[in-house]
């Protein structure tokens, strides 16, 4: 009677957990996989799970590629123009020279290790000037 409590099948212990064997991924592979992700609305675990990777690898490769280190170092990398501010600008913009209020769009301005400053349609003039001269100080 108490015999008839017990499992009589047999449970293989490790079947199907053994290593699984390790696929190396170009850079190309890996970048385009991380700009899969970057398609807003992505989620990275379908993402990864469709491409036959660990999300959690995934993250790792957006952390590089974000930080142009590991496989993202040898990228070519957008080259950005040198801004020089000046103590006084040449000329203001009036809010009578600034862009229409149908009108959209954003300036991303990066000040390495200090911020990102976005810059919207319709922002007064002087909030933006006091935000940029900020660093300076």
């Amino acid at each position: 009677m108490v015999d008839d409590f017990l499992v009589s099948e047999a449970i293989e212990v490790g079947s199907g957990f053994g290593r699984a064997k390790r696929i190396h991924r170009t850079a190309e592979e890996k970048r385009r996989i991380v700009e899969l992700t970057l398609v807003p609305g992505a989620s990275i675990a379908r993402v990864a799970g469709e491409n036959g990777v660990n999300a959690n690898q995934v993250f790792q490769w957006r952390y590089e590629h974000r930080r142009g280190i590991g496989w993202a170092a040898g990228r070519t990398r957008t080259e950005l123009l040198p801004v020089t501010l000046a103590s006084e600008p040449d000329s203001r913009v009036t809010p009578e020279a600034a862009p229409s209020a149908d009108c959209s769009g954003a300036i991303h301005v990066e000040l390495p290790g200090r911020g990102l400053v976005t810059v919207e349609n319709g922002v007064d003039p002087a909030l933006v000037q006091a935000v940029l001269r900020s660093p300076l100080r």
